[in-house]
C-alpha cells in the first residue's frame, strides 16, 4: 500500500494501464484502483481548500482591523490650511442616514430588550452605555463544540491532540454533517446584536468570579463525599434576576463546583477552549437524553498565568425560523486556568445549568444523573485532566519502541494511529448518540431497559459506504467500574465475552500509552484464528474518576501498516463497537472495590459506588448499498449478538442473569 501512495504522487491521474499494473501488483480489482485515486484526490482538495479557506480569513481579518484604524485616523486627520474634515462631507453622516439609523436601532432595542432583561436582572434602559465594539476578549465567531459526555474522551475538534481546538468528550463527537443550523451567521450579527452579548458575557464573567471565591453559605460541602454544591436560596438573593421562565414542575438546576491539576500551561490550555458557541452533552447510552446549549464564550486573562473561560445561555429572537427549542440553560459556568508548577494548571470549574425533564430518566440513571456524576463538574475536570494527559502522551517521541513493542517505530507512526484511534472512540460516541433527532426502536426482551437500533445510511469519507445498523443497550451489575474495566481490558478473558475473538486466545502486538493510567491505551490485538489471518482488532481504552470506555474495532492487516507507517489514515474504514462503564451513583457499603490496578485517584472515586452502568453497543453494516432496506433478520442477528454477550458477561462476572 505504500507503493500505491508513492504512485499517487507520481501520477495522480493514472490511465487505464496504469491502473491495471497497480490491480496486479496490489492484488485489487481496477475498480477499487480506481476509487482509491478519486478518494485520494478529493482529500486532498478539501485539504487544500480548508487551508485557503484559513489564509483568507486571516487576511480579511487583518485588512478589518487596518480598515477601523485607518477611520480612527480620518476623524483627526487636520490638514494646516484647510482645518478638520467637514462632517457633512462624510456620507456616513448624513441627516437622512441617521434618522433611518435611529429608527432601525429602535426596533433592535425593542427586539432585545426582553434578553437583556432575562440575564441582566433589569431592563435594558437601566443599563449603562456600552462603549463601541471594536477589539474584545469576547470572541462571538458562530464556532461549533459538539460534546459526547461520555466515560470516553471529552471530544470537541482534537481530544487526540492533534488540533488547536477543545475535543472533550463530555467531548463525543457528531459528524459534521449532523451539526445544527445555526440562528445566525457571523456576518448577520448587527451592532446592537453585539453590545447586548458583549453586556451579558460581561456580567457572566462577574459572577462566575464571585461564584469562584465565595464559600459559605453561597457553597455547601457534602458531609458524603465532601463535593461542593450551590445553595440556591443564597444564590437567588446573591444574584438576582428577573423571573422571566414560566413555573414548571419539570425543571430542575444543578450546580457543583470542583478542581484539579492537568497536565498543560494555562495558556495552550485556554487556547483550547476559543471558538464555541454551541455544545451537546450526552451520556454514552441511548436511554438517556442529550443536552444541547446555545451559549456566549467569554475567554479572558485576568493576570499574569491565569486564565478565566466562562459560558453562559444566550437565546436568539423567537420569530427567528431557527430559533431552537432546548431543554436546557446554562447559567453562569465554566473555568479558572492558573499556571501551576512543571508546566502544570490548576483548574477550578463551575456547572450550574437549568434542565427541563419532560421524561423523567429511567432508575438505572437517575442517582448518576442527580449526584452530579454524569454532567457535573467532577466529570468536566476528569475528561479534561485525561484529555491532557492523551495529549501529552502524544508530545512524547524518545524511545518509540519503548512503549510500542517495537511495531511502531516512528513519532509518526504514534501520531497516526492515534488519530485513528480517536476518529474510532468518536465514531462510537456518535453511534450511541440521542441528539438530533436520531430514532431509536425499542426492541423487546432483554433485561428491563431493552436493546434499541437504529439506522442510518453512511456516506461519510472514512467509513463504510451502505446502510449500517446501530444496537445498544444499558445494563447494571452489582460490581465497581474499575473491575468490570479490568475485566474487558484482560487480554485473557476477551474470548469469554469478544465474538470477534471467536472463543481464540488474543496476543496484544503493538501499545501505545495515552495516560499515566496503565489501562489508558491504544492497542492493535491478533486473535489467534486460522480463518481470518489478515485481520487484527484496534482497540482504545481509558478510566478516570468518573468512569472507563473500550472501544474496538476489526481492521486488516494492510491499513493498520499503512497506520503505523504514519501516513494519513483518515480513508480506512471503521466500524466500531464497544463499552462504556460508569458509576451507577449509589455509595458502596463495602468501603469500596478491591482497588486492584487502579491509581489511587481513580480507585479512591470509582470505588465510591456500588455498582456499575455498562452500556455495550455494537454497529453492523447491513449492505453496501446506501439504497438498501433493513430486513429483520439484521436486526435479529444484532439483538442476539447483544444478548449472547451480555449472558456471557453476566456468567464470567458471576452476576445473575436478570437486571
Amino acid at each position: 500500500m505504500i507503493y500505491i501512495f508513492r504512485m499517487f504522487k507520481e501520477c495522480p491521474h493514472p490511465d487505464e494501464k496504469q491502473r491495471m499494473q497497480l490491480s496486479r501488483e496490489l492484488g485489487l480489482a481496477p475498480r477499487q484502483i480506481k476509487f482509491w485515486f478519486q478518494n485520494r484526490r478529493t482529500q486532498l482538495k478539501a485539504q487544500h481548500e480548508r487551508q485557503d479557506n484559513s489564509t483568507l480569513r486571516a487576511e480579511n481579518d487583518k485588512i478589518r482591523c487596518e480598515n477601523i484604524a485607518f477611520r480612527e485616523a480620518m476623524k483627526n486627520c487636520v490638514c494646516p490650511n484647510c482645518g478638520p474634515t467637514p462632517l457633512n462631507e462624510d456620507s456616513y453622516f448624513d441627516d437622512q442616514k441617521m434618522r433611518l439609523e435611529n429608527l432601525h436601532l429602535k426596533e433592535e432595542l425593542d427586539r432585545v430588550s426582553s434578553i437583556a432583561a432575562k440575564y441582566i436582572g433589569r431592563p435594558i434602559s437601566q443599563l449603562p452605555s456600552i462603549p463601541p465594539f471594536h477589539m474584545s476578549p469576547l470572541d462571538l465567531s458562530m464556532g461549533t463544540s459538539t460534546f459526547g459526555t461520555q466515560q470516553g474522551l471529552f471530544n470537541v475538534g482534537g481530544c487526540s491532540g492533534v488540533g488547536s481546538s477543545l475535543d472533550l468528550d463530555l467531548l463525543q463527537g457528531i459528524s459534521s454533517n449532523s451539526m445544527p443550523n445555526f440562528p445566525y451567521q457571523p456576518g448577520s450579527l448587527s451592532e446592537m446584536d453585539k453590545s447586548i452579548m458583549s453586556t451579558i458575557a460581561t456580567n457572566a464573567l462577574e459572577e462566575f468570579l464571585r461564584l469562584l471565591h465565595t464559600n459559605e453559605p453561597l457553597w455547601i460541602k457534602s458531609t458524603i463525599d465532601g463535593k461542593d454544591f450551590l445553595n440556591l436560596e443564597t444564590y437567588e438573593r446573591m444574584f438576582p434576576k428577573a423571573n422571566t421562565r414560566l413555573k414548571n414542575p419539570n425543571v430542575r438546576v444543578e450546580a457543583s463546583r470542583d478542581s484539579t491539576v492537568v497536565i498543560m500551561n494555562s495558556s495552550n490550555l485556554a487556547e483550547m477552549f476559543i471558538d464555541a458557541m454551541y455544545e451537546e452533552l450526552q451520556v454514552l447510552s441511548p436511554h438517556v437524553s442529550a443536552r444541547e446549549f446555545y451559549f456566549l464564550r467569554y475567554s479572558q486573562q485576568i493576570e499574569q498565568g491565569t486564565w478565566a473561560i466562562v459560558d453562559v445561555s444566550y437565546d436568539f429572537p423567537q420569530d427567528n425560523q431557527f430559533s431552537p427549542q432546548l431543554r436546557s440553560h446554562r447559567f453562569p459556568s465554566g473555568c479558572l486556568i492558573q499556571d501551576f508548577t512543571n508546566g502544570q494548571s490548576k483548574v477550578t470549574w463551575i456547572e450550574h445549568v437549568e434542565i427541563e425533564d419532560k421524561t423523567l430518566p429511567h432508575r438505572f440513571f437517575k442517582n448518576l444523573i442527580y449526584n452530579g456524576l454524569a454532567f457535573g463538574a467532577e466529570r468536566w475536570l476528569a475528561t479534561l485532566q485525561r484529555m491532557c494527559e492523551r495529549n501529552a502522551c502524544l508530545m512524547v517521541t524518545t524511545d518509540p519502541t519503548h512503549d510500542f513493542g517495537g511495531a511502531i517505530t516512528s513519532p509518526e507512526g504514534k501520531r497516526s494511529m492515534m488519530k485513528l484511534a480517536q476518529r474510532m472512540v468518536t465514531n462510537f460516541c456518535a453511534s450511541i448518540s440521542t441528539s438530533n433527532g436520531q430514532r431509536w426502536t425499542i426492541l423487546s426482551g432483554l433485561d428491563e431497559v431493552g436493546v434499541r437500533v437504529n439506522v442510518h445510511k453512511n456516506t461519510d469519507p472514512g467509513q463504510p459506504n451502505g446502510v449500517v445498523l446501530s444496537a445498544a443497550t444499558t445494563i447494571w451489575l452489582p460490581i465497581p467500574p474499575h473491575i468490570v474495566f479490568n475485566f474487558f481490558k484482560d487480554e485473557r478473558k476477551r474470548p469469554q465475552w469478544d465474538v470477534l475473538s471467536n472463543g481464540n486466545p488474543v496476543q496484544e502486538v503493538a501499545h501505545i500509552a495515552n495516560g499515566s493510567h496503565p489501562g489508558n491505551c491504544i492497542s492493535v490485538l491478533r486473535a489467534f484464528n486460522n480463518t481470518q489471518n489478515n485481520m487484527l482488532i484496534l482497540q482504545e481504552s481509558c478510566i478516570d474518576s468518573s468512569g472507563a470506555l473500550v472501544v474496538y474495532c476489526p481492521i486488516d492487516l494492510p491499513s493498520i501498516n499503512i497506520a503505523m507507517s504514519g501516513e494519513d489514515p483518515s480513508y480506512i474504514p471503521l466500524l466500531p463497537s464497544g463499552f462504556s462503564i460508569s458509576p451507577d451513583g449509589q455509595q458502596d457499603q463495602r468501603g469500596g472495590g478491591d482497588g486492584a490496578s487502579t491509581s489511587s485517584s481513580i480507585s479512591k472515586n470509582i470505588g465510591r459506588c456500588g455498582g456499575s452502568l455498562i452500556t455495550v453497543a455494537f454497529q453492523i453494516l447491513v449492505s453496501n448499498l446506501p439504497s438498501a432496506k433493513l430486513n429483520m433478520d439484521s436486526v435479529t442477528t444484532v439483538n442476539n449478538l447483544i444478548s449472547t454477550t451480555i449472558h456471557q458477561i453476566k456468567g464470567s462476572l458471576n452476576c445473575p442473569t436478570s437486571s
